[in-house]
């Protein structure tokens, strides 16, 4: 296997919103490099990028997958990134070790959400970006309006590069605006082209994006803008030479046309990534941080050795395998490692570079470069590993937090562990999914980032670990709490022969403001109850709050006067105080106009404009109250209170409303007194509840 120099590598990663073709533009280059003989499909199942069983089952990728191909001596290294919300913890990490991103667009689909956020995770990231505008081979495309769309979003330093000729089912040609070429491709989906040049309507159109593209490559430098105005433009060495550079100081973006599945311009863009594309040697330093904390920064050309670990996947033959891109030395089988967030030290085993599933075994890699090891004992996705000359750490990637949520049943008892196992180890896979068993309400609640990524992992669980689990609609935490004051005088007595019980609590309640707590006060003057009873009092009352009264939820923002009572000189003790106290008070609650709490969510929706109707539509019958609107680039920015219960399942109705072009985000707001009607429901089925479990 060939060893490769960071100026020989080109790692990027392709993303785009979902259904754009970013597979398919993968399938195509490894194609083109003769890494593949004959180019698979999604509908068959048979592309190298989707090869687990969840991606050929729905026909959409998952995971992130590393793929490699050698395309004029250099060795691309390309992630392949899920276009899916709920699976963008496989992009950002893809972009986060990327030296660029090539966005892909549907030529018919244009900018979709998706396409905003991987922008800005590029952008956040300070890598170059390239847009490849993909599907020209179907019905009803139209070039011009969709780069001025694209414009619209990302600016009007978006430059075509490539041009459609012929459009439309056939589609075979494009304008070549760096050659000022017409490049004609073979039919037979090997990517391979013939040259002439550009005559014709779009020789002119050639010349106009070929003068403006020197232009751009002039203003990235000062000498070549000196040379510019000198000579009234630059010659085409002088153009080639400063095109590399002016990529990278994000002068211009530039933008490819191409029809994936047909391999129809491809090659070309291959050619452009090979030549003038981002390598290694341009994030020469990059950020780390010592080991107490102090930023420092990491040279490419440091003899220790420092990884990244972007990603990590257990997989039935392998184990645990660990991606990872270094960022200086070399790493070599048998090479000792220091993991210096686990603060541990690893062994590399065996490193691979990968095409999907097909492993190729490599004795080391050079800094730049991207591969993967085996059976790690303690490291996970974002660690760093490094000499232990020098330990570092290098930045994480910051992750959204998850927006939906669903309770996980097990059907089979004595499957607890494997359970509680399996989600450990999803979790270190997947830094965008959390799970918490939930003592108040009873149940493992999973969170995740839309209802599709929580049905990938109930999936994963079942099939991985062996266990039969099924999600349902998780509880939710309901507050009771009180209107009015009340009181009660509760007398607890018992005798069964020998020492009895006696105790009589006499109590006030009133409202507290909302997220005070509940307080315990006592008032009691005279001799009638013994002070030492007092924490009885409060401990039978506090765990009546805790048990809820009115429909089993906890007890807040209430305020409680233990202000009298009566004792026994030999049957009152603790106990009788504690029953006293923790029946006077349901009695007092009962008598306060008691009510249910609900929790709000406060709601941030990026939608299209053309589906606000039926978006606010939705919320509104959602008991949804709009806080603010705003506009960006042609979506808006909704802000709306919305009840928790209300938002089972929301991002799929957002989905279905928005022809999937719709995201959202979600994040406890506060609690507000739910309406009479809702909270009868709610008191109705935990009344059930408590009598089909007293009947069990």
């Amino acid at each position: 296997m060939k060893e490769y120099q960071a100026a020989e590598i080109r790692n990027f990663a392709i993303v785009g919103h979902a259904s754009s073709g970013k597979t398919m533009l993968s399938e195509a280059m490894l194609a083109c490099s003769g890494e593949i003989n004959r180019m698979g499909s999604i509908a068959a199942g048979s592309t190298v990028s989707d090869h687990h069983e969840n991606e050929q089952q729905r026909q959409i990728s998952v995971s992130a997958t590393l793929m490699h191909l050698e395309w004029l001596g250099k060795k691309f290294n390309l992630l392949d990134c899920p276009g899916y919300a709920d699976f963008i913890s496989e992009g950002l990490g893809a972009l986060r070790v990327g030296d660029f991103a090539m966005i892909v667009v549907h030529a018919n689909h244009g900018v979709s959400v998706g396409t905003d956020a991987v922008w800005r995770y590029a952008t956040q990231y300070g890598i170059p970006k390239m847009i490849v505008v993909n599907a020209f081979d179907k019905e009803e495309t139209d070039f011009d309006k969709l780069l001025g769309q694209i414009r619209e979003h990302f600016g009007e330093r978006v430059l075509p590069l490539t041009i459609p000729v012929n459009p439309g089912p056939g589609f075979n040609q494009v304008l070549d605006v760096p050659r000022n070429e017409i490049i004609t491709f073979a039919g037979d989906r090997s990517g391979k082209y013939t040259e002439a040049p550009a005559t014709g309507p779009g020789a002119d159109r050639v010349k106009e994006l070929h003068g403006q593209l020197i232009e751009f490559i002039a203003e990235s430098d000062d000498s070549l803008m000196e040379k510019f105005f000198a000579q009234g433009g630059l010659s085409e060495e002088e153009m080639r030479a400063g095109l590399h550079a002016a990529i990278q100081k994000q002068t211009f973006t530039p933008l490819f046309v191409t029809s994936a599945e047909n391999n129809i311009g491809v090659s070309r863009l291959m050619d452009f990534v090979a030549k003038y594309g981002s390598s290694p040697v341009d994030r020469q330093k990059v950020a780390a941080f010592d080991p107490d904390g102090k930023p420092v920064e990491l040279a490419l050309t440091d003899p220790d050795p420092v990884l990244y670990v972007f990603k990590t996947m257990s997989e039935a033959q392998f184990g645990e395998l660990s991606y990872f891109r270094i960022y200086s030395g070399s790493v070599k089988l048998g090479s000792e490692l220091y993991n210096s967030d686990r603060r541990s030290t690893e062994k590399i085993g065996q490193i691979y570079l990968l095409n999907g599933k097909i492993r190729t075994s490599v004795p080391s890699l050079n800094a730049g470069d991207i591969g993967a090891v085996v059976k790690l004992k303690d490291t996970h996705t974002g660690n760093t590993l490094c000499g232990g000359k020098r330990p570092v750490t290098l930045p994480k990637v910051a992750y959204p937090h998850p927006n939906i949520h669903a309770a996980l049943k097990s059907n089979v008892k004595g499957e607890e562990e494997k359970i509680a196992s399996g989600l450990a180890a999803l979790r270190h896979e997947d830094p965008t999914f959390l799970y918490m068993v939930d003592s108040e309400l009873r149940q493992t609640i999973l969170s995740a980032q839309g209802e599709l990524h929580l049905e990938v992992i109930a999936d994963r669980l079942r099939k991985r670990y062996n266990v039969h689990v099924e999600l349902n609609e998780p509880k939710v935490r309901y507050r009771e709490t009180i209107k009015g004051r009340g009181e009660s005088k509760y007398r607890h007595k018992k005798q069964t022969g020998g020492a009895g019980q006696f105790a009589e609590v006499w109590m006030r309640i009133e409202p507290k403001p909302r997220d005070t707590g509940v307080e315990f006060t006592q008032s009691l003057s005279g001799q009638n109850v013994d002070r030492v009873f007092v924490p009885s009092v409060e401990k039978g009352v506090m765990k009546a709050c805790e048990e809820g009264i009115l429909a089993g939820y906890r007890v807040v923002d209430v305020k409680i006067d233990f202000y009298d009572g009566k004792m026994h000189p030999v049957d009152s003790k603790d106990i009788a105080f504690q029953i006293a106290g923790y029946f006077g008070f349901k009695e007092s609650f009962t008598a306060a106009r008691p009510c249910l709490l609900e929790p709000i969510h406060m709601v941030e929706i990026r939608i299209p404009e053309d589906c606000m109707g039926k978006v606010m539509g939705d919320l509104s019958s959602r008991r949804g109250k709009i806080q603010g609107m705003d506009s960006e680039g042609g979506f808006q920015l909704i802000k709306a209170h919305v009840p928790a219960k209300e938002l089972y399942r929301y991002s799929s109705s957002l989905r279905s409303l928005t022809g999937g072009r719709g995201v959202h985000a979600e994040s406890f707001s506060h609690y507000e007194e739910m309406p009479r009607e809702a909270e009868a429901k709610v008191v109705e089925e935990s009344k059930k509840a408590r009598a089909a479990q007293q009947a069990e």
